[in-house]
């Protein structure tokens, strides 16, 4: 596969007969009704539906956005010496091919922006909708995979001294650049069409059928919470562990756990909040970007394959998942991968039989 084209000064749309947004339309179908079923099984349960969360993830995305163009202009101003930077930066950033490319982006990064935090407020529900009741088979499915013991056990002669876990701990944290900068990337990058749409396809029903259907049906709340939430100690002396390394090298994920151990008690519901193990959602993503990226550029396509790997040894290790959390996270998203390009090659096929009725019709000569 050739590389990816992303200088945004020569960024535009795809050059296809048909607009951008008229192949994208199953997305923006698909993430409208699956946004309503959100709203709607929220409201059943009586959750407050606002529009704060949906404001954040806005902000996020405008500040990412500006961190991006002040690293391009920085970037460009030290390639090109230009006599006049001012001159220089007006023509690069209001050129009509970067403005169409903004333009025709813009429904995609709708959707993003408005989609997550209403995912985010189902993970938060889940107490509403079924019972934490599933962590003790997913330990004894880990236990059966490894030969008697956890997964973490396992583990822990190779990862288990302090300055590896902080490493991967803060590996771990920059998964969340995977939901601006990585989403952004695909919204306005020069790329085949397909693997633009089939990304974004699999993104939204990912959020919805993996980090909400299934994460109800199947509710855990994952090692890091065994103890205080249900009162099972079987990964104390984990916990332990990771609270020992914390007094030598911070562990950044035990902050975030205690939050999130605070926003359950206070019934949150925003962006980033709620406890849920099975499936995970980190795995998800980082696969989901790893059989995308891969598709665009071998070498970064490898980088993400690691990526995803570090991620999920990095989820058992920091006490957030089980090993099968991402076993089946990996299962599930291929499973939307191979029918999101199903539905985006129908989708295609109807519009070039449109196209191909349009011109006979035209061609016929009037009698």
């Amino acid at each position: 596969m050739s590389s990816v084209a992303f200088d945004i000064s020569r960024a535009n749309p795809q050059g296809e007969s048909a607009p951008r947004w008229l192949g994208e339309l199953p997305i923006y179908v698909f993430g409208a009704v699956l946004l309503a079923v959100c709203v709607a099984l929220l409201a059943s349960r009586g959750v407050p539906i606002g529009f704060g969360g949906v404001i954040e993830n806005a902000r996020l995305f405008g500040l990412f956005t500006l961190i991006l163009v002040a690293f391009d202009a920085a970037w460009q101003l030290n390639r090109n010496r230009p006599d006049s930077p001012t001159a220089f930066l007006k023509a690069r950033y209001t050129a009509l091919p970067l403005r169409q490319t903004i333009l025709s982006g813009l429904p995609l990064l709708t959707i993003a922006i408005a989609a997550l935090p209403f995912f985010s407020k189902m993970k938060a529900a889940i107490p509403l909708f079924n019972d934490y009741t599933w962590d003790a088979a997913f330990i004894e499915w880990d236990r059966a995979i490894f030969f008697g013991y956890d997964a973490w056990q396992v583990m822990q002669p190779v990862l288990g001294y302090p300055v590896v876990t902080a490493f991967l701990a803060l590996l771990y944290h920059l998964w969340f650049l995977l939901l601006y900068p990585g989403v952004m990337f695909f919204v306005f990058a020069k790329m085949d069409s397909r693997v633009r749409r089939q990304f974004f396809m699999t993104y939204m029903l990912s959020w919805a059928l993996i980090g909400g259907l299934m994460a109800t049906w199947l509710a855990s709340v994952g090692p890091c919470f065994l103890s205080p939430l249900l009162g099972n100690p079987h990964f104390d002396a984990q916990m332990e562990y990771l609270y020992a390394a914390n007094e030598q090298v911070p562990i950044m994920v035990l902050n975030v756990q205690e939050l999130l151990l605070e926003w359950h008690g206070k019934s949150a519901n925003g962006l980033g909040s709620g406890i849920t193990a099975m499936p995970s959602m980190h795995c998800a993503i980082a696969f989901l970007y790893w059989i995308a990226v891969r598709r665009i550029s071998a070498k970064w396509g490898a980088f993400f394959g690691v990526f995803f790997f570090v991620t999920w040894i990095s989820s058992v290790h920091l006490a957030y998942h089980y090993a099968v959390d991402g076993l089946v996270s990996l299962l599930a998203v291929a499973a939307i991968w191979w029918a999101s390009e199903r539905i985006i090659a129908a989708w295609d096929g109807f519009l070039e039989s449109r196209n191909q009725a349009a011109l006979r019709t035209n061609t016929v000569p009037a009698e």
